[in-house]
């Protein structure tokens, strides 16, 4: 993994415990996680940084839900953060480092 995508997988895994601390009262259930998650990356992570530019909230939150019904539809071999995370630099064109 580039260390771009390994940065972008590390905000996921953080903005991931954030969430599930704020929805602690449902045990981290959120049908609407994907807007908290596209906010948070913008406005409280360096994701803008990473990919050289800030996504677009509402895209942001298009690309994660299509991501999490590709990985619920695949079933890959591995935890959801990397995979979203090559996802997310493969959408937004993100300068691998």
């Amino acid at each position: 993994m580039d260390t771009t995508t390994e940065a972008v997988r590390e905000l996921l895994h953080e903005a991931g415990e954030v969430h599930h601390r704020v929805y602690r009262i449902a045990d981290g259930v959120d049908d609407d996680w994907a807007s908290w998650y596209a906010d948070w990356l913008i406005r409280l992570s360096e994701l803008p940084e990473l990919l050289a530019a800030e996504p677009v909230r509402s895209e942001l939150v298009y690309v994660l839900v299509s991501l999490d019904k590709r990985y619920a539809a695949e079933s890959p071999d591995e935890d959801w953060e990397p995979y979203y995370a090559r996802g997310i630099v493969e959408h937004f064109g993100a300068a691998a480092g």
